[in-house]
């Protein structure tokens, strides 16, 4: 007990010293049969020792087979392929042997692309889909969930912060995933935050994934009172976060260690069991950013994360709850 008491104390105050310095520096952090230099994964290999990637979006040139939903056309396709051989080329020499895909806004409530790589590679993906919360989204969850599919995305799009969570299908999406333990996968803005807190509390039991720090730094301004609203969801015990889409927030540029502050700060009230690593590739692979320096921030940069830490931010929570 006493050792358990004293190894406890070390790391609160090496947390404490991290999120009081701000920076921390760009060496290795040492993670001893954890690193992101992993050989690559092969199909051969057990897919439970290696990385997952909690958000990726795959989409084919093909638009005449998958065809684009109404107010889409190709030239908003960027890059014009991300196809999951693609998608490998760059996350198997990371060590990355499993993936959560999320139906790209391509396909509107087509979700066939997604589901089809699902099932053409066993065992990789997960699922995360869009539905029309307005048809029936219960029985649409419940087909999903059978062929794979472990959450639902929500946009705040352009509603009002106050009522984007509003209506019978968005209420019916919520109870549906506290029954089958299916997550409500949240794409919203900073300001957006206070009404998830009251969805929480009317559904405490439905898993809800926050994406992208609730894209708190989108603006180049990491301001305390967004991480503060964020903070806030911890004290409900399905509220996950992703740490992901590190090229779009802060500096917006590599190593990315102005963020890391920010994940301190989330893993001192979530705990690493709540939050997980990942890229949002393809748009962490373009325009001079790269894969790797995604999930090196997490495997090797921020010493605010022990090597127990980490293996629950790149494998072991989006295990428990996409897979």
């Amino acid at each position: 007990m006493g050792n358990h008491r004293t190894e406890s104390g070390r790391k609160s105050q090496s947390r404490r010293e991290f999120l009081r310095v701000g920076l921390v520096g760009a060496g290795s952090c040492g993670l001893a049969g954890h690193s992101v230099r992993a050989e690559q994964a092969t199909d051969d290999s057990p897919r439970s020792s290696g990385h997952i990637d909690a958000h990726v979006h795959v989409w084919t040139p093909d638009t005449g087979r998958y065809p684009l939903a109404a107010g889409y056309t190709k030239d908003r396709m960027r890059p014009p392929s991300f196809t999951p051989e693609q998608l490998f080329a760059h996350a198997r020499p990371c060590g990355v042997s499993r993936i959560v895909l999320i139906q790209m806004s391509f396909y509107g409530f087509d979700n066939s692309y997604m589901l089809e790589m699902m099932r053409a590679h066993p065992g990789v993906f997960s699922g995360v889909a869009v539905i029309d919360r307005d048809a029936k989204p219960r029985q649409k969850m419940l087909d999903l969930a059978g062929q794979g599919v472990r959450g639902f995305r929500l946009y705040c799009g352009k509603a009002s912060r106050d009522r984007w969570l509003d209506g019978q299908g968005m209420a019916a999406m919520w109870k549906c995933g506290a029954e089958r333990r299916l997550a409500m996968c949240l794409l919203i803005n900073p300001e957006f935050l206070p009404s998830v807190d009251g969805m929480c509390r009317r559904f405490p039991d439905t898993p809800v994934v926050v994406d992208h720090f609730a894209r708190i730094g989108i603006d180049g301004q990491i301001r305390k009172t967004d991480l503060d609203n964020l903070c806030r969801l911890a004290r409900h015990k399905n509220v996950c976060v992703k740490t992901s889409a590190f090229y779009a927030l802060g500096k917006k540029k590599a190593p990315y260690l102005d963020l890391g502050p920010m994940v301190g700060r989330l893993l001192d009230c979530y705990g690493p069991e709540r939050l997980m690593w990942a890229s949002d590739s393809p748009f962490q692979v373009v325009n001079r950013h790269t894969y790797r320096s995604s999930i090196e921030l997490i495997g090797e940069r921020l010493d605010c994360l022990s090597a127990a830490d980490r293996d629950w931010l790149l494998r072991k929570t989006a295990e428990r709850v996409f897979f």
